[in-house]
């Protein structure tokens, strides 16, 4: 058996080659001379000691290396920056050409611009709920013998005697708070300016235009009348208008369906380019439950302005469908039904229409107080006389209107708001109609109708709607192709 014996020194070798090869390989893609100082670093440790001066040589010439490359370099990227121009800079002065002659109205611009920054201190008040224009002057620390003087100055001061809550009043005054200028809006197109000087204030009267801009909407019924207008880009009050319109056929109570449509052309009213309200409904169709009703703005020869059909038969009748804004329906007409209160069964006289407590009642139609007051379990109630053989009673009121006993309402005036008074579960109205004193389901009474338009009339009204039906036909027809 041969034994082979491996010189000690191959076995230090080795290990001298491990340990030189192992950094090399860990240290790849750095910098060529990075790597051999570390290298000359690990070799000096295991090296003979008649190697290690040497090696100290080396590593301090790596190391040397090192530190001109890391100082040099930065100082000759910077040295490549350039440096700015510090050359001397000449200015000429350059006489400007003459200005041209300044045109007349150029000149007014120029005088109001002036006015504006000599008389530019201008704070303008919204009026709010409850507030009256006294409080307004005093909280300017105005007194009423300038607020008197504003009064006088006018021959109509109707615009300062009933102000209502989102008027606006702008006031001029000096660093002092003394009152300069007062202006305010008189109505939709007349601006108006109260000088103060040192006599009596002087009026300016400005005319502001007034545009009317027509809009058009298409809306399919899929949760609510609300959200369909919502969804056709309409307002809230434009929809109600719109409900309004066909209140008398369509009783949004009961009637409204998924899938029922409408198309409307309607108007906006803007002011200095900016919307000021909401116009009016010119002309609409409604299909509800497959019926196609159609509602057309028109003023008569009497100046009374409705809504016709195409036949111009007026819309109104002589009775709401409907006192309050379209809600649901909590209890039906009924000859027996079990009492919620009383627990008993019970005829039940009326319909009961749930809403939330203040929601204005309105009178179904034209006629004159009789009762007002507290009737058994009535609560609240008001009862109005109509045409003679009419009447119409509204219950469980929350408080009452301004109308009293024995003055005549209007169709659709405000008599009471919905409450719980009497014997009521919840917030709702009672309502009754009844005729020659009997009690009659409002729902299916038959509502007596107007007369239509008178033949002169009737051919106006033709031509001037003839229009408006047309581009509804064509709303409606482009919808129509859209949902096939």
């Amino acid at each position: 058996m041969t034994e082979t014996n491996t010189p000690s020194h191959n076995a230090s070798d080795s290990a001298r080659t491990s340990a030189t090869e192992g950094p090399a390989l860990a240290s790849n893609g750095r910098a060529k001379l990075r790597g051999q100082t570390w290298v000359l670093l690990r070799s000096v440790a295991t090296a003979p000691s008649t190697w290690r001066r040497e090696h100290w040589v080396l590593g301090a010439c790596a190391v040397l290396v090192t530190l001109v490359v890391g100082v040099i370099m930065p100082t000759f990227a910077s040295a490549t920056r350039s440096d700015p121009d510090e050359s001397a800079l000449t200015t000429l002065k350059l006489e400007l050409p003459p200005l041209p002659a300044v045109a007349a109205e150029d000149a007014d611009i120029a005088t109001l611009a002036a006015d504006s920054a000599a008389n530019g201190n201008w704070r303008v008040v919204t009026v709010e709920a409850g507030q009256t224009l006294s409080d307004i002057f005093r909280s300017l620390g105005l007194g009423a013998d300038i607020l008197q003087q504003a009064l006088d100055a006018q021959t109509d001061a109707t615009a300062l005697r009933q102000i209502r809550p989102g008027d606006e009043f702008a006031f001029d005054l000096d660093a002092a708070g003394t009152l300069r200028a007062l202006r305010f809006d008189r109505d939709e197109s007349t601006r108006v300016t109260l000088g103060f000087g040192d006599g009596n204030p002087v009026e300016t009267v400005q005319d502001r235009a007034v545009e009317r801009r027509v809009q058009i909407a298409h809306g399919v019924i899929t949760s609510s009348l609300f959200e369909a207008g919502d969804q056709a880009g309409m307002s809230d009050r434009m929809t109600l208008k719109l409900a309004n319109a066909f209140g008398y056929d369509i009783d949004f109570a009961r009637d409204l369906r998924e899938g029922d449509s409408f198309s409307v052309i309607y108007d906006q009213v803007y002011r200095d380019g900016e919307q000021l309200r909401s116009g009016e409904v010119l002309a609409a169709t409604f299909i509800n439950q497959g019926k196609r009703f159609t509602a057309i703005r028109h003023t008569n020869a009497k100046g009374e302005t409705l809504y016709y059909n195409e036949d111009g038969r007026p819309l109104r009748r002589a009775f709401l469908r409907t006192p309050v804004e379209f809600t649901r329906i909590s209890s039906r007409f009924s000859s027996g039904r079990m009492h919620p209160i009383l627990g008993k069964m019970r005829a039940h006289r009326g319909v009961d229409y749930a809403a939330p407590s203040g929601t204005p009642i309105r009178a179904a139609g034209a006629g004159k107080v009789i009762f007002r007051g507290k009737k058994n379990g009535y609560g609240n109630v008001v009862i109005l006389q109509h045409q003679g053989k009419y009447t119409t009673l509204y219950g469980h009121m929350s408080r009452f209107a301004s109308a009293r006993v024995g003055q005549h309402v209007s169709q659709g005036q405000v008599i009471g708001y919905v409450g719980m008074t009497g014997l009521a579960s919840g917030p709702h109205l009672h309502y009754e109609f009844r005729v020659g004193g009997t009690h009659r389901d409002p729902l299916k009474v038959t509502l007596p109708k107007e007369e239509p338009l008178p033949a002169s009339e009737l051919a106006v009204f033709r031509k001037n709607s003839s229009t408006l039906l047309a581009r509804l036909r064509t709303i409606e027809a482009i919808h129509l192709a859209q949902r096939n």
